[in-house]
């Protein structure tokens, strides 16, 4: 590996770790862009390039990943999960949600079973693919 991919790679990494610290934050492309240290272009293809999905699409199955856990455990609203892991609107989470998982939050929640695993099992385990 060069060590301009070797660069780019940890560039990538930096952004990527930001999204998973702040995944309930608004975060955009040109914020993300400037914690890599790039043009925002350069910044969407090549997370893509590295990551295998855009930057948008990764920040929405973090959140996502979040919601599944918050369901799984408490018995918060599903408005409440929504909001606390970055939607802004019912509606988006509902439909992203639903793209991501296959099924509705409400239907997520009703078949998910509260188990002894350890979390970090779980998530491995239930962890979307899409």
């Amino acid at each position: 590996m060069s060590r301009a991919s070797e660069d780019s790679n940890r560039r990538m990494l930096r952004a990527r770790d930001a999204m998973d610290r702040a995944y309930s934050q608004p975060l955009d492309v040109p914020a993300l862009a400037r914690i890599a240290h790039v043009s925002e272009a350069h910044f969407s293809r090549t997370f893509r390039d590295t990551f295998g999905e855009t930057p948008h699409r990764y920040l929405q199955r973090r959140r996502v990943e979040r919601a599944m856990f918050l369901l799984r455990e408490t018995d918060r609203s599903v408005t409440d999960i929504c909001f606390e892991v970055g939607f802004g609107s019912t509606g988006t989470f509902s439909r992203t949600f639903r793209e991501i998982v296959g099924r509705s939050p409400r239907v997520y929640r009703k078949e998910a079973v509260v188990t002894g695993v350890p979390t970090c099992f779980t998530m491995a385990w239930t962890r979307p693919s899409g």
